[in-house]
């Protein structure tokens, strides 16, 4: 059985919940703070006059303890609420199935589809849930439950983005369907793209940036010299390259991001002589780059 709080709001958050309903619950504004020890019990929300505000769940995670989910009183925090955020969302998105250029996007954005500290991606028939706080992912059973039902998928993996200090959790990834072959080749607006959903953090790129990439490739390369600043897998430098730039620096501190961004480039078919990968941190990289000028 699932733990079930009520706690109260200081009277000067107030207006910032029930009024304009800020979805993210703040440690500074809960009164009664000492009731919260288990990570995933409900929370019942009330001002100090006993009036109800809402109803979410106990996280912490960078940005506050835990998130609204929502401001009905009647509604219940079970697996029937997760099924239909999980449908809203997914009929929301549905066009993106059906695009020939693109088959890896965002279909459930945290709290934008009402689940804040939850992200689901697709990658051509795989999916990944990113949990952002030990709360949320201790409501993974029901929501894996109705999700799987929902999708045809080949294979589900996940990130923990969680531990006592709020960093990822280094794990085998995979939880359910067949496991993938990675690096796996995806596309994004026609560009190819390498991920591997199972091997640490990210995968390689972060498809909230679809429009940045786009906009870069289509408006903003051509004829020009690129840089692309803690490049990771030089994902914007391909970009900007496929674009028609005259050259593209991909600059990164990570070791691993050499032969990632190497790889990008070279599934594209592009010759690497006018994109140069650097390996060092950025602002030793600008000092650097100031003397050359």
């Amino acid at each position: 059985m699932r733990r079930e709080l009520d706690i109260k709001i200081k009277n000067k958050y107030n207006n910032l919940y029930k009024e304009k309903q800020y979805p993210l619950i703040l440690k500074n504004a809960v009164d009664n703070l000492w009731l919260l020890e288990e990570e995933g019990s409900i929370i019942n929300i009330f001002d100090f006059e006993d009036e109800f505000i809402g109803r979410g769940y106990y996280g912490i995670q960078n940005k506050g303890i835990g998130w609204m989910l929502t401001y009905k009183e009647s509604e219940k925090i079970d697996g029937k609420f997760f099924q239909k955020k999980l449908i809203t969302a997914l009929n929301k998105r549905k066009n993106f199935y059906y695009k020939d250029d693109t088959n890896c996007f965002r279909i459930f954005n945290s709290v934008g589809d009402c689940i804040g500290g939850l992200t689901i991606d697709y990658y051509d028939d795989y999916y990944l849930f990113n949990w952002y706080s030990e709360g949320i992912y201790s409501f993974k059973d029901e929501i894996y439950d109705k999700f799987k039902n929902l999708v045809y998928f080949k294979g589900i993996y996940q990130k923990k983005r969680f531990d006592d200090k709020g960093k990822y959790i280094e794990d085998d990834d995979f939880v359910m369907g067949e496991r993938g072959d990675f690096p796996m080749i995806v596309k994004e607006n026609n560009v190819k793209v390498a991920v591997d959903l199972n091997d640490g953090p990210m995968v390689g790129f972060f498809l909230d940036q679809r429009k940045s990439r786009k906009t870069l490739m289509e408006k903003y390369s051509k004829g020009r010299d690129v840089l692309n600043t803690f490049s990771y897998t030089g994902i914007f430098s391909v970009f900007a390259a496929l674009g028609g730039s005259k050259s593209t620096v991909s600059v990164d501190l990570a070791n691993r991001s050499l032969e990632k961004t190497k790889e990008q480039f070279e599934i594209n078919g592009i010759d690497l002589e006018n994109n140069t990968i650097v390996v060092e941190d950025i602002f030793e990289y600008f000092t650097f780059a100031q003397k050359k000028i």
